[in-house]
């Protein structure tokens, strides 16, 4: 049995938690939009085409801001494709996924998804193959009231209201040699620092997000944001993260450590941009923007699933469909645990994807849609998570992975809402034999009770939720969960995610 100790006190606050870190992303990239979100023929199609049985999940999900097109596919967009009558948008080849594009679904048919979801929308430009004026051209077109030849066309294309789009991404991962106009850090920074020059000319506030590394194992990693962020600091609000983690050679103890890795390369990340902040002795602060991120088999896709043959184009293939296990959604749990760690630096992030592809939403044309196991511990953190992050103590002893060394058996997060007096508390028991008893000191808190504790596990971590049983993992109720003298005492079960809610005492303020 392992013990562990955890200290919450409200007063050690991180930061607040933005809702914007429950986000996710739709890229035109297999059956994430077509047969994904989008099914005309489907008995649960509305008038739009769209799967009303998703639109329900993606609600119960709790995604707030969803990034869109993507990803590699931006990189070789036209926009002006994706709107207008649908019959006259033409069908391209989409070189990142060797696919083709219909346009059967554009800028306006997602705005109006969105809608029914209740999400914003985080819009990427095209800096691979295209520059700042087509980016102004999108700009103008989507958030203009009316009176310019673009504002007027998209109000003839039946969206009399401007998008009202605040965050923009400037590109997609411009440091990857895949990347359709792939270059250096000084002609991408140049690039981006020039383009975002130019929509703020047009409005003043959008909210910019400039590419840091495709992710931390990039030979230039470190250097490129340090460069990309000398050219770009004083006219952006974010630097973007990506990281996809999965289980390699069997070792599935460095794989539930993943979120070490997390921690160290925002923490990275932060030093960097303080850096450049420091050199140019400039009072703005730039956040991150952690907008890929997720459990990812990407061997998978090499091996088996990637398309190469010059005749072979076909419309929304199945792609990156990993059914995620137990483990994989313990992952997932402590990598959202590592987010709000960060919350007053990482102040967006997005869950790479959102529907299908590499996704908690599975769906089967003509038939149902379920939940892979990777969508209980975002669904329930995006509800629980709520007022601000604490900085907690946690005591807990070690356990040694061939790929981070040394880490915790346990790890935690905590967030406290002074409005409500609602205390939630997540942890992962990353051991792969031992139940572990955590003791939680919260006297800091005053009176509270425990309203419910959930934990995901399995005594076979590699159980999964598919298309013939769609409910073999799921949730459960954790009652082992005690309190006594401001102290909660809980069980959790080897390789495990769980949740932990406490009501208290609201803040009556000053």
């Amino acid at each position: 049995m392992i013990s562990a100790r955890l200290t919450i006190d409200p007063h050690f606050e991180v930061g607040p938690v933005n809702r914007r870190l429950f986000g996710s992303f739709v890229e035109h990239l297999g059956r994430c939009v077509y047969d994904g979100i989008y099914e005309p023929g489907h008995p649960s199609a509305d008038a739009e085409g769209f799967r009303t049985d998703v639109i329900e999940l993606v609600r119960e999900l709790g995604v707030s801001t969803v990034r869109y097109p993507g990803g590699n596919f931006v990189s070789g967009f036209r926009w002006e494709d994706s709107v207008g009558p649908r019959e006259q948008r033409p069908r391209r080849l989409d070189l990142a996924w060797h696919s083709t594009e219909t346009n059967e679904v554009g800028l306006h048919e997602f705005a109006s998804w969105l809608d029914k979801v209740g999400g914003e929308l985080m819009l990427a430009v095209n800096l691979g193959t295209r520059g700042p004026l087509e980016a102004l051209d999108l700009l103008e077109y989507s958030n203009v009231a009316g009176g310019s030849t673009l504002s007027d066309q998209r109000v003839a294309n039946g969206r009399t209201q401007p998008f009202g789009i605040s965050m923009w991404c400037l590109g997609n991962e411009m440091d990857g040699p895949w990347q359709l106009g792939h270059r250096s850090a000084e002609d991408y920074g140049k690039l981006a620092s020039r383009t975002a020059k130019a929509l703020r000319q047009l409005d003043a506030d959008v909210e910019l997000v400039a590419c840091g590394s495709s992710n931390s194992s990039m030979p230039t990693f470190g250097e490129w944001e340090r460069v990309v962020l000398t050219e770009t600091y004083d006219d952006v609000d974010f630097i973007s993260c990506h990281a996809y983690y999965q289980e390699s050679d069997g070792d599935l103890g460095s794989f539930l450590a993943s979120a070490v890795d997390m921690d160290r390369f925002i923490e990275t990340v932060v030093d960097t941009a303080d850096h450049v902040k420091a050199v140019k002795r400039s009072d703005k602060q730039i956040n991150i923007s952690f907008d890929e991120w997720n459990v990812w088999y990407v061997d998978r896709y090499h091996d088996v699933d990637r398309i190469t043959a010059i005749d072979d184009w076909p419309i929304a293939p199945r792609l990156l469909e990993d059914v995620y296990s137990v483990a994989d959604a313990v992952v997932v749990g402590n990598l959202l645990i590592s987010l709000l760690k960060h919350a007053d630096r990482v102040t967006a992030a997005s869950l790479a994807q959102l529907v299908n592809v590499i996704a908690p939403i599975m769906t089967e044309p003509g038939g149902p849609a379920w939940r892979q196991t990777t969508f209980f511990p975002f669904a329930v953190t995006s509800k629980l998570a709520t007022g601000s992050a604490l900085e907690v103590k946690l005591e807990v002893p070690e356990y040694e992975t061939a790929k981070y060394g040394a880490v915790p058996l346990i790890d935690a997060v905590a967030t406290h809402d002074a409005q409500t007096g609602t205390t939630s508390v997540f942890l992962v028991n990353r051991s792969l034999s031992d139940e572990a008893t955590v003791t939680i000191d919260i006297a800091a808190l005053g009176r509270a009770a425990v309203v419910s504790a959930q934990t995901l596990s399995d005594t076979d971590v590699t159980a999964k939720n598919t298309l013939a049983e769609p409910e073999r993992v799921g949730l459960i109720a954790n009652d082992s969960a005690t309190i006594a003298d401001g102290v909660v005492t809980i069980t959790l079960p080897p390789v495990s995610w769980t949740a932990l809610e406490l009501n208290g005492e609201a803040s009556t303020g000053a």
